[in-house]
Order: structure tokens, then sequence, then C-alpha cells
């Protein structure tokens, strides 16, 4: 078969830092009772609770409502989402952002060297790699949150088929594995988040369960539909690794 080739602000990770500090003893009258805790909220979480981490911009499409999948010559893939304010590239090397510039016809953005030049069906793509000639392959609609409330990012591969999302309230994670056969939701921990390389790489948050997982910001394709994706997701479980491609999902 045929393989088909068809980034909004992120936030740092903010750490709290606990102090030693010297004690110094005196005379004093005996301390009051400590106040009771707070009662959880009915959700069964407290104001304590941690928050999801804000994923890098370069692993969502933005305003755009699809995702095309590019074939070049030479040979490369290629994904871009765009609207009149923007074009998102995403290739094998990472993610670029590109402003629209006048051109007399078509549609052509850009940043820096880096131009992108859409003529219907077709794409002129300048750098200083070099020159790609493009024409456009498969697209897919951009998930939404109302097709998955309250996902932030959706992660999926074949063979087995499986896949991942990361709930945009709170630092959990749900895994569906073997076609649906296995389920579970664990929480996690960041272990790094690079915003400018659009890269996230996320371990268990439970020491009996290990996995990591690590999202990327690079042009990937579903090796079965060809359907072009913004994100590319390894899964590391049990001795297993499952890799497939991901979106991430703006409320």
């Amino acid at each position: 078969m045929s393989r088909h080739v068809p980034l909004r602000l992120a936030l740092p990770l903010l750490l709290a830092l606990g102090l030693p500090g010297c004690v110094t003893y005196v005379s004093a009258p005996a301390p009051e009772p400590a106040p009771e805790p707070p009662a959880a909220s009915g959700d069964g979480q407290d104001a304590a609770s941690p928050e999801a981490p804000l994923l890098p911009s370069a692993l969502f499409p933005g305003e755009a409502a699809e995702l095309v999948g590019w074939r070049c010559t030479p040979a490369q893939d290629l994904v871009t989402a765009t609207t009149e304010d923007e074009l998102r590239l995403w290739s094998a090397h990472g993610a670029n952002r590109l402003e629209p510039a006048v051109v007399a016809s078509g549609n052509r953005y850009q940043n820096g060297e880096l131009g992108v030049w859409l003529k219907g069906d077709e794409a002129l793509v300048e750098s200083q790699r070099g020159r790609l000639d493009c024409r456009q392959d498969v697209t897919l609609d951009a998930l939404t949150r109302q097709e998955h409330p309250g996902v932030m990012f959706h992660g999926r591969g074949n063979e087995p088929g499986w896949h991942v999302e990361l709930a945009n309230d709170v630092p959990e994670l749900t895994m569906t594995l073997d076609y649906g056969r296995r389920e579970a939701t664990l929480p996690y921990r960041v272990t790094t988040l690079d915003n400018q390389a659009g890269r996230v790489i996320l371990a268990s948050g439970q020491a009996a369960r290990p996995f990591t997982l690590r999202i990327e910001a690079k042009a990937c394709f579903d090796d079965m539909s060809g359907q072009p994706w913004p994100a590319r997701v390894t899964l590391k479980l049990n001795g297993e690794t499952y890799r497939g491609c991901g979106q991430g999902i703006a409320p």
C-alpha cells in the first residue's frame, strides 16, 4: 500500500521549592490545637489538587479546521494547517509558523527564509535546505473539544490498535490498548517540557505502574490510513513500545 503524505500559547511548569530553616526554642504558652484540614470538594479533589500542564502550541492546529498532508519532491512528508492569519507547517525536522505575505496569485506565507506558496492543490516550499514541489494528498478534520470533551491531547496508533488521552484539567492519562481490551487511567509527572522544540515527555506518577509518553511536534502520518497529524507519539509500557500520531485539542 502506498504511503499517504498529505503550531497557542504554552506556559512553563511552575515548581514549588521548600526551603528548610532553623528553629529557635523559646518559652511560650502552649499552642492552640491545629485547625481541621479543609473538606474535600464534591468531586473528590481538594483545592491543592495539581493542574494539568499547558502543552507547547506547536502540538495544536490553532484555529484551522483541517490538517493537510503533502507529497513532495524531493521526497519529504509535510503537514499544514492554514487560516487567514497564519500557516502552521510540520516536517520531519519540527514545526514552524508563517505569516501571510503579498503575492500576485495564490497564497504565500513567510517566516524568515522559509516560504510556502499555495496554489490550489499544489505548494512550493523554499528554505535554506532547498526547494520542494508538493502536491496535496490526504486531509483530516482537526480534532475538537466537542468530539473529545475534557481532553487536551489525543494520540493513537495501530497493530495493535491503541490510543492515549491527556485530561485538560488534571495530570492524568487514560490509555486504551489492544483494540480496547485493556484500559487504565493513571497520574503522570512531566520530566521534559520544551516549548521551543515542541517536545513533552511524561512519566508515570505511580512507581508500581511505570510508563513514559513522548510527544514531539513533527509531521506524522497514520501508517494505515495515511491521515496527517502534527505530532509523533511514543508510549513505552511493560517493555513494549507503541508508536503513533496525535494532536493537541484546544478548548
